[in-house]
């Protein structure tokens, strides 16, 4: 009878690359959803982002350009040559949505939502950074 080889787990990378690489796809997914919602109605014109952005006081231009940069952002985060980029785009906004939120809005039930997408996407841009096979 033949003996069968197997490979010893020795080696933790081995384990740990594809769970990442099933992690990096499933928070992609999840942040390309959020944000080409977010971003969608922002440029629909819905009722509550129009008045939102009319309390910031910059003007409507501001909703167009979020809009834009969050739509674009989640449309980037699944081409993999933009993924890196994308994420940190999306970061970015996330960053000012969350300073809006506490100083100039005053809302600060919605700051930990706009923190938390901040956070995961500086975890996707992480995940999704130039040099990894993820």
């Amino acid at each position: 009878m033949a003996a069968i080889a197997v490979k010893p787990a020795s080696d933790l990378r081995d384990i740990l690359t594809p769970m990442r690489n099933i992690a990096a796809w499933i928070l992609t997914v999840l942040m390309a959803l959020i944000f080409v919602y977010a971003g969608g109605i922002k440029l629909i014109g819905m009722r509550g982002m129009v008045q939102e952005f009319e309390r910031i006081g910059f003007g409507q231009w501001l909703r167009y350009l979020t809009g834009i940069l969050e739509v674009s952002g989640a449309i980037g985060i699944l081409i993999p040559r933009f993924r890196f980029w994308s994420a940190l785009q999306i970061a970015l906004v996330m960053a000012g949505a969350t300073f809006t939120n506490l100083s100039i809005l005053h809302m600060p039930n919605l700051a930990p939502l706009t923190a938390v997408l901040l956070v995961l996407a500086l975890t996707l841009a992480w995940l999704r950074r130039p040099g990894t096979r993820v």
